[in-house]
Protein backbone atom coordinates (compact mmCIF):
# COMPACT_ATOMS: atom_id res chain seq x y z
CA UNK A 1 0.00 0.00 0.00
CA UNK A 2 1.10 3.49 -0.74
CA UNK A 3 1.97 6.20 1.81
CA UNK A 4 -1.30 8.28 1.79
CA UNK A 5 -0.74 12.34 2.46
CA UNK A 6 -2.54 13.27 5.31
CA UNK A 7 -3.58 17.42 5.42
CA UNK A 8 -6.25 18.68 7.66
CA UNK A 9 -8.62 17.85 5.24
CA UNK A 10 -8.61 14.42 6.06
CA UNK A 11 -6.50 13.89 9.15
CA UNK A 12 -9.57 13.35 11.49
CA UNK A 13 -11.21 10.61 9.13
CA UNK A 14 -7.91 9.05 8.95
CA UNK A 15 -7.14 8.87 12.92
CA UNK A 16 -10.97 8.02 13.60
CA UNK A 17 -10.58 5.26 10.98
CA UNK A 18 -9.86 2.27 13.19
CA UNK A 19 -6.72 0.85 11.82
CA UNK A 20 -2.83 1.80 13.29
CA UNK A 21 -2.05 5.11 11.42
CA UNK A 22 1.80 5.45 11.83
CA UNK A 23 2.86 8.96 10.60
CA UNK A 24 5.99 11.03 9.43
CA UNK A 25 6.21 14.36 9.64
CA UNK A 26 8.55 15.62 6.94
CA UNK A 27 9.57 18.36 4.56
CA UNK A 28 10.93 18.21 1.12
CA UNK A 29 13.85 20.42 2.14
CA UNK A 30 15.05 18.06 4.77
CA UNK A 31 17.89 15.98 3.82
CA UNK A 32 17.37 13.15 6.97
CA UNK A 33 13.40 12.70 5.84
CA UNK A 34 14.61 12.30 2.00
CA UNK A 35 16.79 9.69 3.61
CA UNK A 36 14.05 7.95 5.86
CA UNK A 37 11.18 8.10 2.86
CA UNK A 38 12.73 4.60 1.50
CA UNK A 39 12.71 3.10 4.81
CA UNK A 40 9.44 4.35 5.36
CA UNK A 41 8.50 2.95 2.30
CA UNK A 42 9.64 -0.15 2.90
CA UNK A 43 7.60 -0.84 6.11
CA UNK A 44 4.85 0.75 4.78
CA UNK A 45 4.74 -2.17 2.16
CA UNK A 46 5.43 -5.10 4.41
CA UNK A 47 2.23 -3.99 6.65
CA UNK A 48 -0.77 -3.53 4.11
CA UNK A 49 -3.30 -3.78 7.38
CA UNK A 50 -1.45 -0.63 8.74
CA UNK A 51 -1.96 3.02 7.44
CA UNK A 52 1.40 4.64 6.33
CA UNK A 53 0.64 8.40 6.25
CA UNK A 54 2.89 11.61 5.52
CA UNK A 55 2.48 15.40 6.47
CA UNK A 56 4.58 17.96 4.55
CA UNK A 57 5.12 20.20 7.36
CA UNK A 58 5.57 23.06 5.09
CA UNK A 59 2.20 22.21 3.56
CA UNK A 60 0.55 21.98 6.85
CA UNK A 61 1.95 24.19 9.18
CA UNK A 62 -1.13 23.78 11.38
CA UNK A 63 -0.64 19.80 11.79
CA UNK A 64 2.68 20.16 12.86
CA UNK A 65 1.86 22.60 15.24
CA UNK A 66 -0.94 21.10 17.02
CA UNK A 67 1.70 18.22 17.72
CA UNK A 68 4.64 20.24 19.02
CA UNK A 69 6.84 18.73 15.53
CA UNK A 70 9.62 20.80 16.50
CA UNK A 71 12.27 18.93 14.20
CA UNK A 72 12.00 16.79 11.13
CA UNK A 73 11.42 13.74 10.58
CA UNK A 74 9.18 12.95 13.44
CA UNK A 75 7.60 9.41 13.87
CA UNK A 76 3.90 9.39 15.28
CA UNK A 77 2.09 6.19 15.83
CA UNK A 78 -2.18 6.39 16.71
CA UNK A 79 -4.39 3.69 17.63
CA UNK A 80 -7.51 4.44 18.26
CA UNK A 81 -7.04 8.02 18.30
CA UNK A 82 -4.15 7.31 21.01
CA UNK A 83 -0.62 8.54 20.24
CA UNK A 84 0.95 5.14 21.24
CA UNK A 85 4.65 6.48 20.28
CA UNK A 86 6.45 9.74 18.88
CA UNK A 87 10.25 10.30 17.98
CA UNK A 88 12.16 12.77 16.74
CA UNK A 89 14.41 11.46 14.23
CA UNK A 90 15.32 8.99 11.49
CA UNK A 91 15.07 4.91 12.19
CA UNK A 92 16.48 2.05 10.71
CA UNK A 93 14.36 0.05 9.05
CA UNK A 94 14.78 -2.70 11.82
CA UNK A 95 13.31 -0.42 14.51
CA UNK A 96 10.61 1.07 12.68
CA UNK A 97 9.07 -2.38 12.46
CA UNK A 98 9.63 -2.99 15.98
CA UNK A 99 7.76 0.12 16.81
CA UNK A 100 4.52 -1.11 14.17
CA UNK A 101 4.75 -4.45 15.31
CA UNK A 102 4.59 -3.26 19.23
CA UNK A 103 1.83 -0.98 18.25
CA UNK A 104 -0.14 -3.72 17.01
CA UNK A 105 0.12 -5.38 20.34
CA UNK A 106 -0.90 -3.00 22.24
CA UNK A 107 -4.35 -3.91 24.45
CA UNK A 108 -6.09 -0.97 23.64
CA UNK A 109 -8.59 -1.40 26.10
CA UNK A 110 -6.36 -1.46 28.90
CA UNK A 111 -4.65 2.03 27.23
CA UNK A 112 -8.64 3.16 27.45
CA UNK A 113 -8.68 2.52 30.90
CA UNK A 114 -5.98 3.97 32.07
CA UNK A 115 -7.10 7.74 30.15
CA UNK A 116 -10.44 7.60 31.32
CA UNK A 117 -8.22 6.82 34.96
CA UNK A 118 -6.35 9.68 34.95
CA UNK A 119 -8.98 12.31 33.68
CA UNK A 120 -11.50 10.91 36.30
CA UNK A 121 -8.30 11.96 38.57
CA UNK A 122 -7.81 15.24 36.97
CA UNK A 123 -11.84 16.02 37.79
CA UNK A 124 -11.45 15.47 41.27
CA UNK A 125 -7.77 17.76 42.13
Amino acid sequence: MATLELTKDNFNQTIESGKTVVIDFWAPWCGPCRAFAPTFEAVAEENPDVIFAKINTEAEPELGGAFNVRSIPTLMVFREKVILFTQAGMLPKSALQQVVAKSLEVDMAVVHAEIAQQEKAALVS
